[in-house]
């Protein structure tokens, strides 16, 4: 019997997927111009908002990131937290909503 998987293990295996997938060396942490490539297919609205080579150095400080470094999962899994608590507000139905979930 095959197993099925909840929509939230789905979910979790295409983060980790499309991250391992954006190295092109199959590394544990990404180059920033294939970081950069992953959140321009996989998050173009985070880009736009980016915009500049300054504004995709905002987001990796942000995320940990300190110049020259590789960009790992972890560093990827705070932006993620962060996109969580705003995105949740964006697409959902009600007008006025606000994650109140605590990152530890």
């Amino acid at each position: 019997m095959a197993v099925e998987y909840s929509d939230l293990e789905k979910a979790i295996n295409t983060l980790v997927t499309n991250f391992h997938s954006a190295s092109a060396d199959k590394g544990p942490s990404l180059k920033a111009d294939e970081f950069k490539s992953l959140l321009s297919s996989q998050l173009p609205n985070l880009m736009k908002t980016a915009g500049s080579d300054a504004g995709f150095g905002e987001v990796l400080k942000q995320m940990g990131v300190k110049d020259g470094e590789g960009i790992t999962f972890k560093n990827f899994w705070n932006l993620i937290q962060n996109l969580a608590t705003s995105q949740y507000g964006l697409l959902s139905n009600e007008k006025v909503s606000k994650c109140s979930c605590l990152l530890l």
